[in-house]
């Protein structure tokens, strides 16, 4: 009952939203145009809004080729429509000091339009190796991680993406993987090619869920990976050779990290590596002892100007931080979610050497 009315509560949200956007969209290309506003033109907004969130649902009902397809046709959409607003908005803007003929200025929108938004799907679909040296005290030797997050496995990112990642992964030879939340997207079915991919792991693997693995359900992805090098780590610590893994739940709530790590009273005389989904909390996890804090969940942005907006609520919006010896790495995403495009940030696989001070 619970994920019914997440789901419902989202689909509400998502069309109201898309409703308001698509509405003022429309209705400035209506009018560079020079198009009529009638009852096929309200229809069109209606249509237009209710894409993605009918897509959703359909693909998490169905999870079939077809479903895929219209679901990412629907993610794409959203994307574009989020640049056509733009382009808009720039217009009406620049129109306040500079005519331009209103077909002229139309055709110029739409094809800026397709311009970025191609390039932001081709962007997206490039897989980058970041790779940073960062020393652990307490370590005595050299230990090669990987960490992935929110690779969002599901109709777009799927087991032909999943394969990629391993494969690169498994490319850099690493002692141990580590998936910092949203390894799942939480809009399709697991099937068995997702799982088979997973076993292509060649090294152990640790887990922490984030939010769209709650929105996936945890029986279904603890019933997927249990065949698996994978292990799901909540609120829980695991001591790998000499790291002592932590991995903590996502959860908004207000001093959730800080009450866990007091709770699993961490060693503070081992090299420590924390696995949380938010990059929130830095300063608890450095007094708690975390020598290194592994997050995700803002995509940096996933593409401009969202970098801006996402920076206000995550300050730590992506790549490496330090504080008073301990570091703090957000990872850009290895995956999308929503629109499969990138402006501005990249899909990465991280690849960390861990050394002895």
């Amino acid at each position: 009952m619970k994920r019914i009315l997440q789901v419902a509560g989202f689909v509400a949200i998502f069309f109201l939203g898309n409703l308001v956007v698509n509405f003022y969209l429309f209705q400035n290309l209506s009018k560079l145009f020079d198009l009529p506003i009638n009852g096929n033109f309200y229809l069109l907004i209606v249509l237009s809004a209710l894409f993605y969130p009918v897509a959703a649902v359909l693909e998490r009902i169905l999870s079939d080729w077809v479903s895929g397809i219209f679901y990412a046709l629907a993610a794409s959409w959203v994307g574009v429509s989020f640049f056509l607003l733009w382009g808009v908005i720039i217009h009406q803007i620049l129109g306040q000091f500079f005519h331009v003929p209103p077909m002229m200025a139309g055709g110029l929108i739409i094809s800026v339009t397709l311009l970025v938004s191609g390039y932001s799907i081709y962007n997206a679909l490039q897989l980058k190796i970041k790779k940073l040296c960062l020393t652990i005290p307490g370590l005595t030797r050299e230990i090669k991680a990987v960490q992935l997050s929110d690779v969002h496995i599901g109709p777009i990112r799927n087991h032909s993406f999943l394969r990629n990642v391993v494969e690169q992964s498994n490319r850099l030879n690493p002692d141990v993987v580590f998936i910092t939340g949203d390894l799942f997207d939480g809009s399709s079915q697991i099937d068995e090619k997702i799982i088979k991919e997973l076993n292509r792991f060649r090294s152990p693997v640790f887990f922490t869920p984030g939010n769209h693995d709650y929105f996936q359900g945890l029986n279904e992805i603890c019933n997927a990976i249990s065949h698996t090098r994978i292990r799901l780590l909540r609120n829980q610590v695991y001591q790998f050779g000499e790291l002592q893994v932590v991995g903590v739940d996502y959860s908004y709530q207000k001093g959730y990290l800080k009450k866990t790590l007091d709770f699993l009273k961490i060693d503070k005389n081992k090299p420590t590596i924390l696995l949380y989904h938010l990059p929130d909390g830095f300063d608890e996890a450095r007094k708690a002892g975390v020598d290194l804090q592994l997050s995700g969940h803002t995509h940096n942005g996933q593409f401009f100007p969202f970098n801006f907006l996402v920076k206000l609520r995550f300050p730590y919006l992506g790549g490496l931080y330090k504080n008073s010896g301990s570091c703090l790495h957000v990872s850009p995403g290895t995956g999308t979610w929503g629109p499969p495009m990138r402006w501005g940030s990249r899909c990465e696989v991280t690849s960390l050497l861990l050394k002895p001070i």
